[in-house]
């Protein structure tokens, strides 16, 4: 594969020699061979005039390494980064986040279901994530529920298993960050979760796991016989 390094910052990527613009290496080589600055640097797509295109590439990759749930808030405080490039690039992170990698993962405990949401512990609102799993319980998708406080009110089984039915999963777990670090279930928490398992039932969806997770443990209803 080709060695490729860039020495010179620049502002746009068409200031670049032709032989070091990530497009036609991509071009040439395919997304594979970019680095993961380059490929930060096509999506960003240009610098400013006082900041090059790859040292804004650098700055966001060096923050996306210290926290992979970056978002589109932290994106923006980025010298040379706006409000439509943070936006594109927290839809492309997103993206992956979702899609990367999952094939063929296997959830078969409760720390494999907190290995799939975990980038979500940064987030400063709570959200109710549902993990679809095929009878294999391999891993499908994630997607997100519901966004906010969780209550029966709010939490109706229709957001948890329209997908889940649209795809034809076998079994869900329901994972809930808690921006507090509390991973403590809640009087709600417990009631919901009660629910939305008689649904799945009524489906033919097993809801395998409930858990609440932190950036550094989760509680899973499981393990602890609520579900």
């Amino acid at each position: 594969m080709e060695k490729y390094r860039i020495d010179k910052g620049y502002s746009t990527l068409g200031e670049a020699d032709k032989n070091d613009r990530p497009r036609e290496k991509l071009g040439r080589l395919g997304a594979e061979a970019l680095t993961d600055e380059e490929l930060l640097m096509l999506i960003i797509g240009s610098g400013t005039h006082n900041r090059s295109v790859d040292r804004i590439a650098r700055e966001l990759l060096g923050k996306l390494d210290s926290n992979p749930g970056l978002g589109r808030n932290e994106i923006m405080l980025i010298p040379g980064i706006g409000e439509a490039k943070a936006s594109a690039l927290d839809a492309a992170l997103e993206l992956g986040r979702r899609r990367g990698g999952r094939k063929g993962r296997t959830v078969a405990s409760p720390s494999d279901i907190f290995r799939e949401v975990c980038h979500y512990s940064s987030r400063e609102q709570e959200h109710l994530l549902v993990v679809l799993m095929n009878g294999a319980h391999e891993v499908m998708t994630t997607i997100v529920a519901t966004m906010g406080l969780l209550n029966r009110t709010i939490v109706h089984p229709r957001e948890v298993f329209s997908e889940a039915v649209r795809q034809r999963a076998a079994a869900v777990a329901i994972a809930q960050n808690h921006p507090s670090g509390n991973t403590e279930p809640s009087k709600e928490d417990v009631e919901v979760t009660k629910r939305l398992s008689e649904c799945g039932r009524i489906l033919g969806i097993n809801v395998i796991d409930h858990i609440i997770f932190s950036e550094d443990r989760y509680y899973s209803f499981l393990e602890h016989g609520l579900i």
